[in-house]
């Protein structure tokens, strides 16, 4: 097995992804750096949330996907034999576009991770400490037993994202974490993103190419090829956010970040 670089939390050398017969991501490498975030942008179809999806094994519940390549976390082929997709979600989590809280306490959402890991310690302690982590502390400490579905939009997105990180992952995939809410929101959760980084390594998907500049420490382009008849996504170029949006060394990810096509 191949060492990865100290720097990456993952190092993904995805060669094909299909669902079914359906090539829908070719020849994809991708390096995940430890504490940065790193930000997948790209028109749709392209196939970044195929890619991001891949990081957790988070696909494997399409029975038709299947990948041909390597995906290293810390050094393990997570998609090894031998290796529980369960576990693995343990240590990435993730974060979806729309917010999904069960339909529990605000206590419980963020406890149910502890309780499906047989966590042992205090469980009080956990929870306030995620809370705090996802900036909702303060807003709902003297509600917990409230059910989480009576929260706002943006604070339900900081409580999946209290849930997520609440059994202490070492990676954190986001994919749109903020479509669905409102500006105000939406600068709450990117500074959020950017305080999650000092613990956690970051990968977001965004459709929003201003949210990468803000946010993103390194930037993925993905384009789509559709020279076969269908639409292959591919990672088109990848570097620092600054140098992808202002001095971009491939033609299309210039055009793209340019407006010339979305």
């Amino acid at each position: 097995m191949s060492v990865v670089a100290p720097e990456a939390a993952i190092d993904a050398k995805i060669g094909k992804i299909y669902y079914g017969d359906f090539l829908a991501v070719r020849d994809s490498s991708i390096a995940i750096e430890k504490n940065k975030i790193t930000g997948f942008i790209g028109p749709s179809g392209c196939g970044k949330s195929t890619v991001l999806r891949s990081l957790n094994r988070m696909n494997d519940l399409i029975p038709s996907f299947r990948l041909e390549g390597k995906v290293q976390f810390l050094g393990q082929d997570i998609y090894a034999r031998n290796i529980d997709p369960v576990v693995v979600r343990r240590h990435i989590g993730m974060v979806f576009q729309q917010p999904n809280p069960f339909s529990m306490s605000i206590y419980e959402n963020v406890a149910f991770g502890l309780r499906l890991n047989r966590f042992r310690g205090d469980y009080d302690e956990k929870v306030e400490q995620a809370l705090r982590r996802a900036g909702l502390w303060n807003e709902v400490k003297d509600k917990l037993k409230q059910n989480g579905l009576a929260l706002s939009g943006g604070q339900q997105q900081r409580l999946c994202i209290a849930r997520a990180i609440a059994t202490e992952p070492t990676v954190l995939l986001m994919d749109e974490p903020c479509s669905a809410l409102d500006p105000i929101a939406t600068r709450i959760i990117e500074e959020l993103m950017l305080r999650l980084k000092d613990d956690y390594t970051v990968a977001l998907v965004t459709h929003n190419m201003q949210q990468a500049t803000r946010v993103a420490d390194t930037t993925a382009f993905f384009s789509v090829d559709i020279s076969q008849g269908g639409r292959t996504g591919f990672l088109c170029e990848l570097g620092e956010t600054r140098q992808i949006f202002e001095a971009p060394g491939k033609d299309l990810t210039k055009q793209y970040v340019s407006g010339q096509f979305s």
